[in-house]
């Protein structure tokens, strides 16, 4: 190869053209893992389309990046050292932006979150990145299955963002993973930053050092999908300390008591209502699409003027099935429906007053029948294991946990 490229260089100098030393580049430690830890903003940019931001109402792995990405503002010296990679130019500081408006919390708040001891040595300090893995690493981790375009994450996708609903209001909590920790069908993870559905498990388990095997099939919330084995995907959870998580199954607890006794007070009401809107699509299936809601009010003022909201289709409505809640929690129990009824939501677009495309939320394409099961199951708390399946038209229980050591 040495001589190829000496007779190359000959070619080109009787071209006349200049021909330069090749240089090696050679990164030290420090710089490939600023680089990881910018990579990390910069995959955060592309899934979202805007940089990570600060605020408590925001993810915690979404203020950590917004965090590194205003030390890396202010580390001007590794500028040059990213500026191939700054394609949307982040580390320019917005204008108008103070950095003490930037994250109430004070610095050694920040830091303790990015693992950086406030008074550790100069080598710890937030260019070391101590929790960012090289890049080598992490892309031995990524090779451990590869991924593919989901052909079907049209029928995935609301089942993610209603896991990202409940974890927003509480319902979920997004835990550490265990080693060699259950592996269940229908489970939500956190890998590498991204939500994990488990969609597949296999029938049968070949057994491998005492422990069950298997491939698995699993959806990325990012649209693509792989199939792991199921000990490597239980390792590359466990070992993915940054972010590696299991996301809990919703917290349903007693929520209603049924007969109101002495002292209950009587929190609010689920309704079931089905539009009289002349869409063709909700009139092709008008005894199938039912929105389902809670309420601490009156349902008849609450649907009043539906005529003239979008939240109803724009249409009045009709009450079909109301149920008395007691002692309950209303935004939690509309996250367990939003839950349970993920994979039937009504895709549907329609123009509000004001020509505006707007998507209701809250209509699904659920027989009665199914929502008097899932109130039931509610009352006697056994709804956790089950979800809403479109193809049997029915409730379906998750398949029991796999992969327990």
């Amino acid at each position: 190869m040495a001589d190829l490229d000496h007779e190359d260089d000959k070619l080109l100098a009787e071209l006349g053209v200049e021909v330069t030393a090749r240089k090696v580049a050679t990164r030290t430690p420090q710089e490939e893992r600023v680089i990881a830890g910018f990579e990390d903003i910069l995959k955060f940019h592309a899934e979202h389309g805007r940089a990570p931001q600060h605020g408590e109402d925001r993810e915690i792995f979404e203020r950590l990046y917004a965090v590194r990405l205003d030390r890396l503002r202010e580390l001007t010296e590794f500028h040059p050292l990213l500026a191939e990679l700054d394609t949307p130019g982040l580390l320019a500081m917005p204008e108008g932006l103070a950095p003490a408006e930037i994250e109430s919390l004070d610095d050694e708040d920040l830091l303790a979150e990015l693992g950086i001891e406030a008074d550790a040595p100069a080598e710890d300090d937030i260019t070391t990145l101590r929790h960012v893995k090289p890049r080598q690493e992490i892309r031995a981790a990524e090779e451990v299955t590869s991924r593919r375009p989901c052909a079907e994450f049209d029928q995935f996708k609301p089942l993610f963002e209603a896991v990202r609903t409940d974890l927003k209001s509480g319902v979920r909590e997004a835990r550490k993973f265990g080693e060699s920790a259950a592996i269940r069908k229908g489970e939500f993870f956190i890998l590498g930053g991204q939500i994990a559905y488990v969609a597949e498990v296999p029938e049968e388990f070949t057994i491998e050092h005492d422990h069950p095997n298997g491939r698995l099939r699993v959806i990325f919330d990012n649209g693509t999908e792989s199939e792991p084995l199921l000990r490597s995907f239980q390792r590359a959870l466990y070992k993915d300390e940054q972010v590696g998580r299991r996301i809990t199954d919703p917290a349903v607890g007693p929520l209603f008591g049924g007969v109101a006794e002495d002292g209950d007070l009587e929190s609010g009401t689920i309704y079931v209502l089905r539009s009289l809107s002349e869409h063709p699509v909700v009139a092709e299936r008008r005894d199938l699409i039912h929105k389902i809601g809670v309420t601490g009010g009156d349902v008849g003022v609450r649907v009043a003027n539906a005529r003239h909201d979008p939240t109803y289709l724009l249409a009045d409505v009709e009450i079909v099935a109301t149920y008395r809640l007691y002692n309950i929690n209303r935004a939690k129990l509309e996250a367990v429906f939003h839950r349970v009824f993920g994979r039937a939501r009504l895709d549907l677009m329609i123009p509000d007053r004001f020509g505006q495309a707007v998507r209701p939320r809250e209509w699904f394409l659920v027989p009665l029948h199914v929502i008097d099961e899932v109130v039931e199951r509610i009352t006697n708390q056994t709804i956790t294991d089950y979800e809403y399946d479109p193809a049997t038209a029915s409730l379906v229980q998750h398949a029991d946990g796999v992969g327990q050591s």
